[in-house]
């Protein structure tokens, strides 16, 4: 005989040491874990931030090398090269702040203050003429070692502001809330 008693059936669906009860006829959706999609675009968007971070920190040092290979040689500072490089460490840490916390507006600064800082390097370069010599002979050759290292610096920071582009605006539409349709 089958027993039906309210006594056998809450014992049937005793909790579990999980938080799940045991035994029950499929109504138990609401305990089911699902993970929306957007959650793990986050985890892996902030993945991807964590990497560029660290290559923009390696572009940033390699910055601040320069610079003081730079003011070693000669009296006169380029002041587009040290903006270049305080703003990019500012916009590092904003950045990080912004990843770490998940706040939205700290990584839209973070975009912002980072396209700041690739302006001033190519700012920097146009002011040197050191792309017009590149142009101008169309040779790399004509270039001393320093100013290929340069050359090779600024490429490689427009190339991580480019990323920056294209993983900031994925992660910030992926962290904000889904708007809801009326």
């Amino acid at each position: 005989m089958l027993q039906t008693s309210p006594e056998h059936i809450m014992q049937q669906r005793r909790s579990s040491p999980a938080g799940r009860p045991s035994g029950t006829d499929g109504s138990d959706f609401s305990y089911r874990m699902v993970v929306d999609s957007r959650y793990t675009k986050v985890a892996k968007g902030k993945s991807h931030l964590k990497a560029l971070f660290a290559l923009q920190t390696v572009s940033q040092v390699i910055g601040s090398l320069l610079l003081w290979v730079s003011a070693s040689q000669g009296p006169e500072l380029n002041r587009f090269a040290v903006l270049s490089v305080s703003i990019g460490f500012i916009s590092l840490i904003i950045g990080h702040i912004g990843q770490r916390r998940s706040q939205v507006n700290l990584l839209r600064a973070y975009t912002f203050i980072s396209c700041i800082a690739t302006a001033f390097s190519i700012a920097r370069m146009v002011r040197n003429d050191v792309l017009l010599k590149v142009i101008h002979y169309k040779n790399v050759e004509a270039l001393t070692n320093y100013e290929l290292l340069k050359v090779v610096h600024l490429l490689f920071g427009v190339v991580l502001q480019i990323f920056v582009f294209i993983i900031v605006p994925s992660l910030v539409r992926n962290m904000s809330p889904p708007k809801r349709s009326q």
